[in-house]
């Protein structure tokens, strides 16, 4: 069952309108609603005094009108009694530099005394609601992992790690190459705090440590809360996949499913015409896919977004609320690509607090307006739905492989530039989305992997894969000698998994196989790429390599293209050479749009939705529990379309029999089933 709902909060109402809105929420198609999980002052005004009860009408009513309930544990925003009682709980950003009180998450996850009380709230709240039949299962916490902690107690762990990782310090030593500026220790005690630390190593090892302790707390409240929680309530936590100390992959591990919250620009921001980027809001209708395609990865099954858009994001002066037919565009993309929940943050549009302007789903007045209208209409596309897309497994032409520790890495010491000649922080997801986008265009999907079985798979993108073990790359040449293609995108396996840069070869560990190498890389702006003759890469005027060269020389490759450049023109941009029964192309630059969609048309030339794949119309499609194939089609546009459907469907809203054209309209989604 797809469920579709919002996060309520009758606790920040200026009225009591408890039964209007639950009935507006029926009406709309609700299923789920999300409670509880901001508001730990309201469940212990004081020390020790609860107030557990004030939640039960919320839940009574919802039960009455088959609204499911997720009960959120309220630890992510501490009480103010807590912040007096023990101050010493605050979060420090950087050695004795602490998180000033008045915001959310100031707290050390890891301090006992925050710990206890924590534990002591939860067990209250549990006890009185884990029976109560609207419960359907538990968010925990909240967006964990927003700040990297350099609490005294934390650093400390830090060290302990490190010695029971390395044993000893002058291993540490030789695999951080400490040599350099005279950082070689003697004792543990010497490791200097992270406040000025410039060696990668260190850096990566203590992203790691962060993200090791967020998951720590996860697992902690899970089992906490599975002492109370009922065999039909499930667990999870929802994941912003900024947040800098998450490893989104450990964290689910020991949760029942995986939750996203997934943003998006909307209007303009949505056209398939946008070239966008994945910075806030994320922009290009490509962006949507690329983040729900990375919250199926997380456990590599269905998933909750348990927030997205309800109309505008962000702060006062960020105010863009969808074009119509637009929330129904995005809830089905979402379902499409795997989410079995839908939820808007939030119901009501607040009416104080830093969050006033983050739009709900009713406005200030409270009054029911086009944007209840519009959610409504989706909440009534999937009512329509009923169970008919239970089970869907979306389908994938091509994996890429997803790597947080590179990405963490290139935070750190970002390979590529903005314009004003600054790091780019954001270099990993520049140059993953880069391809990705590319492969969306071409109408291929994309699944994101984190290692594992490869051969299913008859592309791999390693892009940007720059932190890679040595068993990681033989993976890969493996998966190529097996008979796969494997495309490799700068920086990949230039690091080992310490973040130490490898002697070999670039690219390391593929040289010899993909039959290239390069000693020599340059940041560019862009430069114009043209193919080489008999290339099978259809290239436009416009395709650039942007950002990056790597200075490929072949050595038996073939060069699919080459720069049009009287200086970076020595070397190919793209080559590609068989290596056992498969191939490996090696993409030397970032690609723009049009040369990233010139590589996934060549490489994936036959994508498995069978739709043809044309701007502004994009097709994903998914196989179904019963065995039967699902397609959604969507114009990401303003002007109505005509798209062909080369087979014959049914319209699984309509009922309707689906065969030859397709007409859509403006910012128009259809759903098709096999016959």
């Amino acid at each position: 069952m797809l469920h579709f709902g919002a996060a309520y909060y009758t606790e920040y109402m200026p009225v009591d309108r408890l039964q209007i809105d639950l009935d507006l929420m029926r009406d709309a198609g609700f299923t789920v609603i999300r409670v509880g999980e901001s508001v730990w002052s309201t469940w212990e005004p004081r020390d020790g005094q609860f107030d557990v009860d004030w939640l039960a009408p919320v839940l009574d009513g919802a039960h009455t009108r088959g609204i499911g309930v997720v009960l959120g544990t309220p630890t992510y925003a501490v009480p103010p009694w807590l912040q007096h009682k023990v101050p010493e709980i605050a979060a420090e950003i950087g050695t004795g530099r602490r998180v000033a009180w008045g915001a959310r998450q100031e707290i050390d996850i890891t301090h006992p005394a925050y710990l206890f009380h924590a534990e002591r709230v939860i067990r209250r709240v549990l006890a009185r609601y884990a029976p109560h039949p609207a419960v359907i299962g538990y968010q925990l916490d909240n967006e964990p992992g927003l700040h990297v902690l350099h609490n005294a107690q934390v650093f400390a762990r830090f060290v302990a790690r490190l010695r029971a990782a390395y044993g000893d310090v002058d291993t540490l030593n030789d695999r951080w190459g400490l040599t350099h500026w005279s950082h070689r220790l003697a004792e543990w005690d010497e490791l200097w705090p992270p406040d000025g630390n410039l060696v990668p190593q260190y850096d990566l090892a203590w992203r790691r440590f962060q993200a090791e302790l967020t998951t720590e707390f996860v697992d902690w409240q899970a089992g906490i809360v599975r002492e109370y929680a009922r065999p039909d309530q499930f667990l999870t936590t929802c994941v912003d996949y900024a947040r800098p100390a998450v490893d989104d992959v450990a964290v689910a591990a020991g949760l029942d499913l995986a939750s996203a919250n997934i943003y998006y620009a909307a209007r303009d921001g949505l056209a398939a015409s946008t070239e966008g980027s994945l910075d806030w809001p994320p922009s290009g209708a490509w962006s949507l896919y690329y983040n729900a395609d990375r919250a199926w990865s997380t456990k590599q099954a269905p998933y909750l977004v348990t927030e997205t858009n309800a109309t505008s994001v962000g702060p006062a002066w960020l105010n863009q609320p969808g074009y119509d037919g637009q929330w129904r565009q995005v809830g089905w993309a979402l379902v499409s690509r795997g989410a079995r929940s839908v939820q808007y943050w939030h119901w009501h549009t607040l009416h104080h607090g830093p969050e006033a302007y983050w739009g709900g789903i009713l406005p200030h007045s409270l009054v029911p307006d086009r944007v209840y209208e519009q959610v409504a209409a989706l909440g009534g596309d999937l009512r329509a739905a009923g169970d008919a897309l239970d089970g869907l497994r979306p389908d994938a032409d091509v994996a890429f492989v997803h790597s947080l520790p590179s990405k963490w890495a290139f935070e750190f010491a970002p390979p590529l530039s903005q314009a004003h000649g600054g790091p780019d922080h954001a270099a990993y997801e520049r140059i993953t989305s880069a391809f990705y986008r590319g492969w969306w265009t071409a109408g291929a999907q994309v699944r994101f992997v984190h290692g594992g079985e490869l051969s299913r798979y008859p592309v791999v993108v390693a892009a940007g894969l720059y932190v890679a073990d040595d068993a990681t790359l033989e993976l890969l040449r493996a998966y190529a000698e097996a008979g796969g293609h494997l495309v490799l995108g700068p920086r990949t396996g230039y690091a080992d998994a310490d973040g130490r840069v490898r002697s070999a070869l670039a690219p390391p560990g593929f040289a010899s196989a993909a039959g290239v190498s390069y000693t020599e890389y340059a940041n560019v702006s862009a430069l114009p790429v043209r193919a080489t003759a008999g290339s099978p890469l259809a290239l436009p005027p416009d395709a650039r390599g942007t950002a990056w060269v790597d200075g490929l020389r072949s050595a038996g490759a073939t060069p699919l293209a080459v720069y049009d450049d009287p200086h970076y023109g020595r070397w190919p941009a793209v080559t590609t050479a068989a290596y056992g029964a498969g191939r490996i192309t090696c993409v030397g630059t970032v690609p723009s749009p049009s040369l990233a969609e010139a590589l996934a048309r060549w490489a994936t030339p036959a994508p498995v939705s069978g739709l043809p794949a044309a701007k502004p119309v994009h097709t994903t499609s998914a196989r179904l529990a019963d065995g039967r194939r699902a397609w959604f089609v969507h114009n990401w546009s303003a002007t109505g379309v005509r798209a062909p459907v080369p087979f014959e469907a049914v319209d699984l809203l309509t009922g309707d029999q689906v065969g030859g054209d397709l007409d859509l309209g403006a910012w128009d989604v259809r759903v098709l089933v096999s016959r």
